[in-house]
């Protein structure tokens, strides 16, 4: 052997033992940002509905700070998570928000993959990181120079969620729990910003909340400030779901008895729309840290969440489904030099990053396949992709063009089709109309080319045909260990 196939060979042997420890190799020096840069401080929150903001036509729920950014910012009314491989949805919604990747190109722990607060680090970016990270902790160390208060994990007690910092040596503290998780991870970015306020030095600050994920137990006055007679059932509100999706009883499901009764759904929607109101309270928090660093006249401000969650709409109260209520999830960005404005185009939330990175002149991660939004608030464009599409599990696909939305259940070998112009709620299945048969088709190969380009597997009609009847009252539920006492008693019975 010759040394240069010796040191190709080693090479290669130095890039499979970084992917199995889940490490990288490092991005290469780069020189510092100049002066005047930019900053970015996303703030990521849970499971919030993309209607579950009061600026975006919801009288029943306060958020003054969400409404503030979208009055001064630019919003996308039409943002998806591609979807996911499995109940846990934000694991794959992260690690496709991390990486500029879509779904079937990443994996959840992003070991694998560069992720762009990784690039920006190596940029010369201090990158800052708290609150939920449902992806590995090799990671996260990678990504983010500080990390304080991080939740490794999907869900836990928002009274004793245990959070980690980040050390030098790139390990973690012991795992501790204090006060509400959402307070905790804003008290984090508060002083991660007062230490910016006499630095030159460019940051992006990552703030993932865990709220308004269950378990439902807003803090303090929160818990009681939503009378839940007073909250308004959705549009869409059923008792139980008119067939079996072939996801009726997974954990999200098991949150209340079926059939589901308009008092349980009005008192957990009380109980959530606390929590987003808590956690509006927590960003307004964070937005004044950053005006007292003076740092908010150059900063690039992102409000965004990882999936929606259906709570009584469709009879659901997850989100492993397709429908909007579970898959459209909000997307504000404001700062300077972004217009306050609207658009209805398509767009995922593996967009976010690559739009950043672009306005700040950096390059976009290898392998990253989301695009520029900046076009659509410019007025350059009315749309970056014609149409859209998402997934969960092997169970439901979707297809979105125009105003027109199909859905396919491959087990079931059956199709509904919505026109979201004239039935947002999607309560309307036109299918199986006759006018609509070239329309269904249509979308049907639409839909074959969309898992064809996004590397999806899973046939659009299994050999075997699931039933679409079910009996709910077969159905058994329990309670998951991260759910306390009061909601054991109040949902359980327990």
């Amino acid at each position: 052997m010759n040394v240069r196939d010796l040191s190709a060979l080693s090479a290669a042997l130095l890039m499979t033992i970084l992917a199995l420890t889940g490490c990288r190799r490092p991005e290469p020096a780069a020189p510092p940002p100049p002066p005047g840069t930019p900053n970015i401080l996303i703030l990521f929150t849970d499971d919030q509905r993309a209607d579950a903001i009061g600026a975006y036509d919801n009288p029943a729920i306060r958020t003054p700070t969400m409404d503030s950014l979208i009055g001064t910012g630019f919003s996308f009314r039409r943002n998806y998570v591609m979807g996911s491989h499995h109940g846990a949805v934000c694991a794959p919604s992260r690690a496709m928000l991390m990486s500029g990747r879509s779904l079937f190109n990443v994996y959840d722990n992003l070991d694998t993959v560069a992720t762009y607060p990784e690039m920006m680090r190596g940029r010369g970016y201090t990158t800052f990181g708290t609150g939920k990270w449902h992806n590995s902790q090799a990671s996260f160390a990678r990504s983010f120079s500080v990390g304080r208060r991080v939740f490794f994990g999907g869900m836990a007690d928002h009274f004793k969620v245990p959070v980690r910092d980040l050390k030098p040596d790139g390990t973690y503290t012991d795992p501790d729990t204090m006060s509400f998780s959402a307070e905790l991870y804003a008290d984090a970015a508060i002083d991660f910003l007062a230490a910016q306020s006499g630095s030159d030095t460019p940051f992006l600050a990552y703030v993932a909340f865990s709220t308004p994920h269950d378990p439902r137990t807003p803090p303090g006055p929160y818990a009681e400030m939503y009378p839940p007679d007073a909250v308004p059932l959705p549009a869409n509100f059923m008792p139980a779901h008119p067939f079996h999706n072939g996801w009726l009883t997974g954990r999200d499901e098991q949150l209340a008895a079926w059939p589901r009764t308009e008092s349980v759904i009005r008192a957990q929607l009380a109980e959530y729309y606390g929590l987003v109101t808590h956690t509006d309270a927590q960003i307004g928090r964070i937005l004044a840290a950053l005006r007292r660093a003076g740092k908010a006249d150059n900063t690039l401000v992102v409000f965004a969440a990882d999936n929606g969650l259906a709570l009584g709409s469709h009879g659901l109260l997850g989100k492993q489904s397709l429908y909007e209520h579970s898959s459209r999830v909000p997307l504000v960005f404001a700062g300077p030099g972004i217009p306050h404005g609207e658009t209805d185009a398509y767009t995922y939330l593996y967009d976010i990053f690559p739009t950043l990175v672009r306005r700040l002149g950096l390059p976009t991660v290898e392998g990253s396949e989301g695009v520029d939004l900046a076009p659509l608030w410019r007025g350059e464009e009315g749309a970056v992709r014609p149409s859209l599409f998402t997934t969960y599990e092997d169970l439901m696909r979707s297809v979105h063009e125009g105003d027109w939305k199909l859905i396919r259940y491959p087990k079931l070998h059956y199709n509904q089709l919505f026109n979201l112009a004239a039935d947002p709620n999607e309560l309307n299945n036109l299918a199986e109309s006759p006018d609509q048969a070239e329309r269904v088709a249509h979308l049907m190969e639409l839909l074959a080319d969309w898992q064809q380009r996004a590397h999806d597997p899973h046939p659009l009609t299994s050999e075997e045909r699931m039933p679409m009847e079910y009996d709910y009252r077969t159905f058994t539920r329990s309670p998951d260990r991260w759910q306390p006492e009061s909601v054991r008693k109040k949902y359980f019975g327990e």
